[in-house]
């Protein structure tokens, strides 16, 4: 292992919108001892912030500013797996679940200079390694040299499933074929970003969990990080 990665791997794991990233992320980190960071709550961090401040979200130099202006800091739960975002040494956990701030994300997430001062951000998470991150770009991007590259997948109609399902065991209204339509939407979003869009990394393992439960997803991963375990040994 490297000395930059005393704490472990760097698990970094890219897909599509509603594919059981988090889930199976935590699952991962978890098992192993490591960190989760769901790298999505820092653009919605910053969009909620961008909202509260009146910044217009169309203004890329405005909200790069903003970006940086700001004092970030990552801390874990309780259980000192997940990581969650601060702001100004105040948690945005709940804030970042408005509405205002999912229809905005996107476009706050397109900016470059946002990504450049986040990716930042982002490495220093994980440069020390122990962490499982997971986004749109942290494979081919965030991560190009992480130990393990993940590519999670899954059909259009089992992603609205499973959100439709999360949602209502929530108790929240949930109607399937919007949230399928908006599926499709952050498909484009992300697919057609000019700014570091996803795509899959040719050195990724593809895993497509449409027919998987997220433990089989999971355990799939963790059996990739006991193999190379064995072949260090």
């Amino acid at each position: 292992m490297s000395a930059r990665r005393k704490k472990g791997f760097v698990i970094a794991i890219d897909g599509p919108a509603g594919v059981g990233k988090s889930t199976i992320g935590t699952n991962v980190a978890k098992e192993l001892g490591y960190r989760f960071i769901n790298t999505g709550e820092m653009y919605r961090a910053l969009t909620w912030k961008a909202l509260e401040e009146g910044v217009d979200v169309t203004d890329g130099a405005a909200l790069t500013k903003l970006a940086e202006r700001l004092d970030w800091d990552f801390r874990a739960n309780e259980d000192g797996v997940i990581i969650r975002t601060y702001i100004d040494g105040a948690p945005v956990t709940t804030q970042i679940r408005e509405e205002r701030v999912g229809m905005n994300s996107s476009t706050v997430a397109g900016v470059p200079g946002v990504r450049k001062k986040l990716r930042a951000l982002q490495r220093g998470l994980g440069e020390q390694g122990g962490i499982v991150m997971e986004g749109r770009d942290i494979t081919t991007v965030v991560f190009p040299d992480a130990d393990f590259k993940v590519y999670l997948d899954a059909s259009i109609d089992e992603r609205a499933r499973r959100r439709t399902k999360q949602l209502r065991n929530a108790g929240k209204p949930a109607d399937l074929e919007k949230i399928r339509e908006s599926i499709v939407k952050r498909d484009m979003q992300d697919l057609q970003r000019r700014i570091n869009p996803l795509r899959q990394a040719e050195d990724a393992v593809v895993i497509d969990s449409t027919d998987l439960t997220m433990l089989e997803v999971s355990q799939k991963i963790l059996d990739l990080v006991a193999e190379r375990e064995r072949g260090r040994k």
